[in-house]
């Protein structure tokens, strides 16, 4: 298809558009006015450098001795008079009178009596071209420079009569650089999308069976999932004009400049038609008119009408589409999104570990990678990441080898810089004493001892008590051995319990609780909560749904949809809950104490430990051998799974941050709750375990 675009070079078609004749009339009145004021200036200032005198007055001055010089200016009519006044001579002051022609010869000789020095004007009656053009010359200067500031404006904010025009950036073919090929882990979203690309090359064939072109596509997803790429993609993968902007460009300061904007976007469009218009964030515009959203804006939902009117108003045939993003969609106007205007509703989401391994791929593709290098056990380390943090993830690795001299990136740059991503990098200023490096060590190693005694948790993959700058003093990383998209009762209980084994351990060796477990505490709360209000596993309560999610794609939040009374029993109906998980974890702790304390004495000595090294002291002390594959069974055999990924990283969680900055909260407050003094400075384990949130919160 032929470009159709002229102004394709330029990203904002507005810089080459020519000043509108509306422009040159107000400069030519500014240019005019200013002329007039420069003017009545001047004879300001004449005014008050020469004083009027009645003409027998300067004939007495004559006869007084106190004129100087006499000039007559014949243009003017005047007589201007020079004094011997010094004080008027030092301030510049002169006098005139009136010309009086018949008393010329009296005063003549008046002032030769006198010995007055007098001159008359010559007059020039011949006006040559370059006087005219040095007359003319200051206006057009003038008229020139007014020009240049009203043009610059009109480039850059619209101008004074050009605040309505649209600010959409236009791309062309590949000028985005991006095409399909650059974005990965979202098939279902660029089958979608490549439909509407293909429609715009080919209308013929939708044609013929009766197919209409959908007006829009709204593209919906959680933050970092790669929706501004996909768009990008579009417009690579187009070759159609490809209008981009963001919602906010179209409200400004003044009333009613976004709906302008709005009606001037859709004429260039469907001047350039086939075209695609993209509008990221749209929930600037398009939030719903009430007032549970924050309606009323009278500005806001002036553009919001015209989009909607305008979106009614043209005609589809002549092939304009517009995409627009959010992650807000519960927040959108519902008139916005009916069939007719948003035909479709594209959800880019999550990536699937396929979908991260080729994500993986595609940012890796240009940075050196070692031949040992497992994208895949990468992948499945991070479950639950974005596009975003992916991209983040090989970045890190590449920054990271560069600091340790490697001309390539390896596995064990790759798995570090997921650490790096989630729980940040060393902190090695901060030096634990004897006793809270135990402390920590027994509640990580509780942690990792119910993941080995119960059947359904994930292996160890990694335990360490090496402080991280997000705040964690340490952690026990596990991998799953499969991706899962649905949990069990059985298996959020034991993830919970797994969540209370490092406050058990605490309680076992210590006899006491220090404020490591806050964000354990937090997490399983949640899972039990979501177990008893979302997800029916309650046998009090049964079915019912007692919670709902709101913005789901952001912070997830809950609310409860219930009386005041069913939420006091929800909380007694966690709180049993949680105590059983505790209690149960206390118990299985307490039967393997011997196991606990060697292996918390080994991770004092060595600070991090792999889950090989985990398993070997386990079954050493538990007297299990490995050779037998049925001994073997009931601890799961996690040292099978770790001899493949060696170093293998957590698993990123969808609350990866509060998993990690929660349980480092060591404020003021917990300690005091917690029976501590102000400076015991143990912020905990940033536990970074399983997938079980991931899946919860799907």
């Amino acid at each position: 298809m032929p470009d159709r675009n002229t102004n394709g070079s330029n990203e904002n078609n507005n810089d080459k558009k020519k000043l509108p004749g509306s422009m040159w009339i107000i400069i030519l009145i500014a240019g005019f006015l200013l002329m007039y004021f420069m003017i009545t200036f001047s004879q300001q200032m004449d005014q008050a450098r020469y004083k009027l005198v009645k003409y027998n007055e300067f004939v007495d001055m004559i006869n007084a001795g106190t004129v100087s010089e006499v000039y007559f200016e014949y243009s003017t009519n005047r007589i201007i008079i020079t004094t011997t006044d010094t004080d008027e001579a030092t301030s510049g002051i002169k006098y005139y009178t009136g010309y009086l022609q018949d008393s010329e010869p009296e005063l003549r000789t008046l002032m030769d009596e006198h010995n007055i020095v007098y001159s008359a004007e010559v007059p020039d009656n011949a006006t040559t071209l370059l006087d005219i053009v040095f007359a003319l010359l200051p206006y057009a200067l003038l008229i020139g420079a007014m020009w240049f500031v009203f043009r610059m404006v009109a480039k850059n904010t619209g101008g004074m009569m050009g605040v309505g025009k649209s600010n959409a950036k236009v791309y062309v073919e590949k000028e985005t650089g991006v095409t399909f090929k650059d974005v990965a882990g979202q098939e279902e979203a660029k089958e979608s999308i490549s439909e509407l690309v293909d429609f715009l090359h080919n209308p013929g064939k939708y044609a013929r069976i009766g197919a209409k072109l959908p007006k829009g596509a709204l593209l919906v997803g959680p933050p970092g999932t790669g929706k501004t790429l996909l768009a990008k993609a579009v417009a690579g993968e187009a070759k159609v004009p490809f209008f981009s902007l963001t919602g906010s460009d179209f409200v400004e300061m003044f009333v009613g400049v976004g709906a302008s904007r709005v009606r001037d976007l859709f004429k260039q469009a469907q001047s350039q038609a086939p075209c695609i218009i993209f509008i990221d964030e749209i929930d600037a515009i398009g939030k719903s008119r009430d007032s549970q959203y924050g309606g009323g804006n009278d500005e806001r939902e002036q553009t919001l009408n015209q989009l909607l009117s305008e979106m009614d108003g043209f005609d589809p045939s002549k092939g304009v589409v517009i995409l627009a993003a959010t992650n807000r969609p519960e927040i959108l106007d519902k008139a916005l999104l009916r069939p007719g205007r948003f035909d479709r509703r594209v959800i880019v989401d999550k990536p699937d570990l396929k979908g991260r391994v080729e994500t993986l791929k595609v940012h890796a593709k240009n940075v050196l990678m070692h031949d040992s290098v497992d994208l895949e056990a990468i992948g499945l380390a991070t479950s639950g990441a974005v596009g975003s943090d992916l991209a983040n993830i090989i970045n890190e690795a590449a920054i990271l080898a560069v600091k340790e001299g490697r001309s390539v990136v390896t596995q064990s740059d790759l798995f570090e810089s997921v650490e790096v991503v989630i729980a940040g990098k060393e902190k090695k200023d901060r030096i634990l004493g004897p006793q809270e490096k135990r402390i920590v060590a027994c509640h990580e190693v509780g942690h990792a001892l119910i993941t080995a005694l119960e059947k359904k948790a994930e292996p160890v993959q990694k335990i360490t008590i090496v402080p991280r700058t997000m705040g964690s003093l340490g952690y026990v990383m596990q991998v799953p051995e499969e991706e899962k998209y649905l949990m069990s009762k059985e298996e959020l209980i034991t993830r919970v319990t797994t969540l209370f084994g490092g406050r058990a351990a605490e309680e076992i060796v210590f006899n006491s609780v220090t404020t490591g477990a806050s964000n354990d505490i937090e997490q399983a709360t949640a899972i039990a909560r979501a177990m008893i209000t979302q997800y029916g596993m309650s046998d009090k309560f049964g079915l019912i749904g007692l919670e709902s999610q709101t913005n789901r794609y952001l912070d997830g939040r809950n609310v409860l949809n219930c009386a005041d009374t069913t939420a006091a029993e929800i909380d007694h109906e966690v709180m049993d809950l949680l105590r059983e998980c505790h209690d149960r974890a206390y118990e299985m702790l307490s039967g393997n104490l011997e196991v606990l304390e060697k292996i918390a004495d080994f991770l004092v000595e060595k600070e991090t430990i792999t889950g090989k090294e985990f398993m070997q002291i386990f079954n050493e002390v538990k007297g299990i051998v490995p050779e037998s594959t049925a001994d073997l069974e009931g601890t799961k055999d996690q040292n099978a799974s770790t001899e493949t990924t060696d170093t293998a990283a957590a698993e990123i969680i969808a609350n990866t941050e509060e998993a990690v900055t929660a349980d480092a909260s060591m404020n003021t407050e917990g300690a005091a709750a917690a029976g501590v003094s102000e400076d015991f400075d143990v912020s905990t384990d940033a536990e970074l375990t399983a997938s079980a949130v991931d899946t919860l919160n799907s």
